[in-house]
């Protein structure tokens, strides 16, 4: 038998992470509400199925994730983004640099995740999930979510170390014109 919740309190406490977590994944503000409210639509039409209320996080986080990928196999768009091993291997971040970069790169840079390794990722940072809770949410083991955990940062840190590399380049130093002074 299912028990009863209290919509509004489950709302009020995941909305924020659900949305980060769609947000990551649909790259798209508009999209990442929709997907957030189907999630929170779904919670109102089948809270009665849930046994556990302690389980409601991972179904919330489960529930967004398939949302997303019906939305995908309806739209039919599947991206695919290689990992480069040039760029893994090549470059390092400096924490100065690391703390240079904005959400906006960091989440750019997250699109190029590998998605096997990305939904790791995101539901352990961006939507605040236990190493249990993201293997519930994904079926998979819990040494799993940790490899893959590992794999995905691993790629993001390359990722923005190019990020790092490329917008330095952009730079252009300005020069002290000596004679100006005089």
């Amino acid at each position: 038998m299912g028990h009863e919740f209290n919509l509004e309190a489950i709302a009020a406490r995941y909305y924020a992470p659900l949305y980060r977590f769609a947000l990551s994944l649909a790259k798209n503000e508009v999209e990442a509400g929709d997907l957030t409210q189907q999630t929170f639509f779904v919670l109102a039409q089948r809270s009665h199925q849930i046994r556990d209320i302690s389980k409601v996080k991972c179904w919330l986080f489960t529930t967004l994730r398939r949302e997303f990928l019906r939305t995908l196999r309806v739209q039919s768009a599947h991206p695919h983004v290689e990992f480069k091993p040039e760029i893994h291997d090549s470059q390092t971040v400096s924490a100065d640099a690391l703390r240079a970069l904005d959400a906006k790169t960091v989440l750019e840079a997250l699109t190029e995740v590998e998605p096997t390794y990305r939904a790791a990722v995101e539901l352990f940072y961006l939507g605040e999930l236990s190493y249990r809770e993201i293997s519930e949410t994904l079926d998979i083991p819990i040494g799993t979510v940790m490899s893959r955990l590992s794999r995905g940062k691993e790629q993001l840190k390359a990722l923005l170390a190019a990020a790092v590399s490329e917008r330095s380049q952009k730079i252009i130093p300005l020069k002290h014109d000596e004679e100006a002074e005089q």
